[in-house]
């Protein structure tokens, strides 16, 4: 899906305009050429620690040497600092810049171009435990499967909080969609739109969400951004350098972005939800002749089926665990279904009726309306903002290879099917018969150790790094904690703060 001409002159992708050609292609020359014809002063080399936290390395250019030999070698650091699976004994690793994550920084006062690099070890190789080489073997796996590519997109929900009066105050839990004046942040949300393009960010397109409230004379909105489908390793690229973004905004403008999974109990928490599609030439394989197709059928069942395991990626820690509760618009049941949001995979709308809606729409000057590819997808509800997001979306291209791989796969899709809101009366039964998700992190640890084998199978997830995960997940110790702390605020409030800024 590469951009044609008319793209690429009116990308908002500064370098991407300048150089006449997607950011896919860039190479060595062309971020030397860009650089020089920029003014570029600053090298950033970005990429993510174990916390989840993006990390910085600043280079101030020289000379015309020392930028290609940035450009060219990458640089050495100490692994041990960023992962704890990395003995300090044999800790330096290369980190290497991709060039296709070039962009130039909004926000430095001189001019910088950042690019996300990926790790290597200390004999040149990727680094077998690198999140973004596991999530590279994981896709391959899938294309080598399903002669298809794995496209995800992600919805990035987070809170501005504020000390603010506002003069047309919120409803409380009323703010879906709402605009200014009444949307004290929209002008943040427009900006972050603007400079995650900038970045290279695909857009869908961003909205108030329904969190809004005021507590203590503080002001909290709830607001989301969503991005266009892409290949699985460039959704994630493009959500780190966006959660980047939506907080340095944030910095600027005096006021504090969380991505949070739960601010306060009796409030919408903030989830980070997934769509998934498989494409193949052009066309979407999640769509059949009379609705989902077999294969979406297949990767829903793996999903379901490793969903236990998957909160290890992304429901990472304690307060994770307050927003996974009935009634809440988040899942607690391992089922799937279509439009409902309490199940952990929901089938949207997905354009699947044909495209005369704009005609009718419009009846005097109806459009003409090309043949596009389907938007259907999957949704997985399950993961929050502090998700692992690499590991994450690593996982969730092996749990969908899981099911187009495993035994009955359709009929267990078609045994964990709910019909409608799963709490209505006609699913009572239906409901006693479903598994639970893990209650806390150290129950989703003991879920991914129990089906490690099916990441680490072909070698896409190290055995180092599920023993990582399972290991800081365990150290939390909250087990049972929902039921301890419930009703207890003063409790609720401190471990809600003590997770407030987590990735």
């Amino acid at each position: 899906m590469l951009m044609n001409q008319a793209q690429i002159l009116h990308s908002p992708h500064e370098i991407v305009r300048l150089l006449g050609k997607p950011a896919e292609q860039f190479t060595r020359e062309d971020l030397i050429q860009a650089s020089v014809a920029l003014g570029v002063q600053m090298i950033n080399f970005r990429y993510l620690g174990e916390d989840g936290r993006l990390k910085t390395l600043n280079f101030i250019i020289s000379s015309m040497d020392h930028l290609e030999t940035i450009l060219t070698d990458g640089e050495r650091i100490d692994g041990s600092q960023l992962f704890s699976s990395i003995e300090a004994g044999s800790s330096d690793l290369y980190v290497i810049p991709r060039y296709k994550t070039a962009f130039i920084n909004p926000f430095s006062e001189i001019p910088t171009m950042e690019l996300l690099c990926s790790f290597y070890n200390n004999e040149g190789e990727p680094l077998e435990s690198d999140p973004y080489n596991i999530i590279k073997k994981a896709h391959a796996a899938f294309t080598r499967e399903t002669n298809a590519r794995f496209f995800a997109l992600a919805e990035l929900e987070y809170y501005v909080i504020s000390q603010s009066e506002p003069l047309y105050p919120c409803m409380n839990q009323r703010g879906y969609h709402e605009s200014r004046p009444f949307s004290q942040s929209e002008n943040l949300r427009v900006e972050a739109l603007r400079l995650i393009a900038q970045a290279g960010g695909k857009v869908k397109y961003g909205h108030s969400e329904v969190g809004c409230f005021t507590m203590d004379g503080t002001l909290y909105e709830q607001h989301e951004v969503e991005f266009l489908p892409q290949p699985i390793e460039d959704a994630i690229d493009q959500l780190i350098i966006a959660k980047w973004i939506v907080r340095m905004l944030g910095e600027k403008a005096g006021v504090t972005i969380s991505y949070a999974p739960k601010i306060t109990i009796g409030k919408a928490g903030s989830g980070l939800h997934f769509h998934m599609m498989a494409v193949c030439d052009n066309t979407n394989l999640m769509v059949g002749e009379s609705g989902l197709s077999d294969l979406a059928q297949k990767m829903i069942a793996g999903l379901l089926d490793c969903s236990g395991p998957l909160t290890a990626f992304g429901n990472t820690i304690p307060t994770s665990y307050l927003r996974l509760v009935p009634h809440q618009e988040a899942p607690t049941n391992v089922c799937w279904g279509d439009r409902n949001r309490s199940v952990v995979v929901r089938v949207p709308l997905g354009w699947i009726g044909g495209n005369t809606m704009i005609q009718t729409a419009n009846p005097e000057f109806p459009p003409d309306v090309p043949e596009r590819m389907s938007k259907q997808t999957i949704e997985f509800r399950i993961p929050d903002g502090s998700a692992d997001v690499y590991n994450l979306g690593a996982g969730l291209v092996v749990a969908c290879l899981h099911g187009i791989r495993m035994p009955g796969a359709l009929e267990k899709a078609r045994e964990l099917y709910v019909d409608g809101n799963i709490f209505d009366e006609k699913n009572r039964e239906k409901l006693r018969s479903l598994k639970q998700l893990p209650g806390s992190c150290v129950e989703s640890a003991e879920a991914l150790l129990e089906k490690r084998a099916i990441f680490e199978k072909e070698g896409i997830f190290p055995a180092s790094v599920i023993d990582s995960i399972a290991r800081r997940l365990t150290e939390y110790k909250d087990r049972g904690m929902s039921e301890r702390i419930y009703g207890k605020e003063d409790e609720i409030m401190t471990i809600v703060n003590e997770y407030i800024h987590i990735r």
